[in-house]
């Protein structure tokens, strides 16, 4: 297969939420079936799509690159604002770069205060460079911004320090889609990469996959700022902002055919995808060996006091809960889950030493003996004739996942608990993406284009709830 000379590098997915409208899975089939031989991910300080990006680019033979759009708030060297937030895009070249690239990420998210986005300082950038390449921009970077203003003493110092930063690893970014500021910018960037001998690239910072989406991601801005569809200081969509083939990039940059052969070059120096990692629990027996001795006497002493509660209990009726209980620790044993079991165990011990309500267990997880012996459930498997399998089996291996409900006047002591323990840097809160259903995005369609309820409920009223 011949592939374009043009590689698409910045591309927003819909996990920047409300600004890009394109799934990373479709990213990978539209390069393919555009001929790019990679594309690039580009989130608004995010990652969180780049897993499955990777995974989807591999299957259709595409070559993934992960990056980001990484927000820097201004200082007093740069000048021209202090406090405002620029956009810095960078792309992983290898592993360090791909640690360096989330530890960044990750910096923008928890060290800044919560009323601003997520951005860090340029001094957060020192010694956190190696394994990443950058571009200046477009309109979303400092450069072209202080340029477009008319600001080139403080547009200098900028390019002076990515260049320190980044060396051979710089590029000027240039994107034609009707901007005014990248318009206004052009010039003077294109001299700033001759007078620092810096390579020019060419893009077209994309929001949505084909020209035709543009009235539905102009609709999809209006429901994200709570707008109608005709009011004049919204935010608009711009038409140009998607996926462009090749020809049409080579058409726009025709005098300058370095910039879209760059985007080429870019992506051979970024041969890099996240890998599959296992999830890494913390110990609390020094090793599996002792997690595994820890997990089986805790359970035992735990399933005595479960059964010590029933009264009169005959041998054969006792033989029959431990000849469980030893099934379920030898499984999970086998499969490498014992730690997880105990520090689940710990906690929920914790919150009920503290009188903290918990739930008595919801799920599959009710159905294991261990959990109840160690009073991670509160309900009797065997009474209730609940399956372990359905929690734990060996030949569907996936990490074991507990329901708790914990009073939500107190969850946040539980967290706190947990976090002391192991470590704030240590402890994450799960994150759940919100989609749209067909009748909500009806709802709120008919409302930013001011259609009257009645009619629009009478529309949604004819879609199934789950149409296909």
């Amino acid at each position: 297969m011949a592939y374009k000379p043009f590689v698409p590098l910045r591309v927003l997915s819909a996990y920047t939420m409300l600004e890009g409208a394109i799934d990373p899975v479709a990213m990978a089939k539209l390069a393919r079936e555009r001929g790019f031989p990679a594309i690039a991910l580009a989130d608004r300080n995010g990652l969180y799509g780049a897993v499955m990006f990777a995974k989807a680019c591999k299957a259709e033979g595409v070559q993934p690159i992960i990056g980001t759009l990484l927000g820097i708030m201004r200082d007093t060297v740069e000048g021209g604002g202090s406090g405002v937030v620029d956009y810095l895009p960078l792309y992983v070249q290898d592993e360090t770069g791909y640690d360096n690239l989330c530890h960044l990420v990750s910096k923008a998210h928890l060290d800044r205060p919560l009323e601003r986005e997520p951005h860090i300082r340029w001094s957060d950038l020192e010694g956190r460079t190696d394994g990443l390449i950058a571009l200046t921009g477009a309109a979303d970077g400092a450069v072209t911004r202080l340029l477009a203003e008319g600001q080139s003493d403080h547009a200098q110092p900028i390019v002076a320090r990515l260049k320190a930063l980044f060396d051979d690893r710089l590029y000027i970014e240039l994107a034609r889609r009707g901007n005014l500021i990248e318009e206004a910018a052009e010039a003077a960037l294109i001299d700033l990469a001759y007078d620092h001998d810096l390579p020019m690239v060419a893009t077209n910072p994309a929001n949505f996959a084909d020209a035709h989406m543009h009235k539905a991601h102009d609709a999809m801005l209006c429901i994200a700022s709570s707008s109608h569809i005709d009011t004049e200081s919204r935010t608009r969509s711009n038409p140009e902002c998607f996926v462009k083939t090749a020809r049409q990039m080579e058409e726009a940059f025709a005098e300058l055919p370095e910039a879209t052969r760059n985007s080429l070059v870019v992506a051979q120096r970024c041969a890099y995808a996240p890998p599959l990692r296992d999830p890494i629990l913390p110990s609390l027996a020094g090793d599996q060996e002792g997690e595994a001795r820890m997990l089986a006497d805790d359970a035992r002493a735990g399933l005595q006091a479960r059964l010590a509660t029933y009264g009169d209990m005959s041998d054969e009726e006792r033989a029959i809960y431990f000849e469980r209980l030893e099934f379920e620790v030898g499984i999970i044993n086998q499969m490498g889950f014992p730690g997880y079991f105990l520090i689940v165990a710990d906690f929920i011990k914790w919150a009920k030493d503290n009188d903290i309500p918990v739930g008595p267990g919801r799920g599959s997880g009710a159905g294991s003996v261990v959990a109840w012996a160690l009073t991670i459930t509160d309900l009797d498997p065997l009474k209730l004739g609940l399956l372990f399998e359905r929690f734990l089996n060996p030949e569907r291996v996936s990490m074991p996942d507990f329901d708790i409900d914990f009073c939500e006047t107190r969850r946040g002591e539980v967290i706190r608990y947990v976090q002391d323990k192991y470590g704030h840097d240590h402890v994450a809160q799960i994150i759940t993406f919100g989609k749209l259903k067909a009748r909500a995005v009806l709802r709120d369609t008919g409302r930013i284009l001011q259609m009257s309820y009645g009619h629009v409920d009478r529309i949604c009223k004819m879609v199934p709830n789950h149409p296909t």
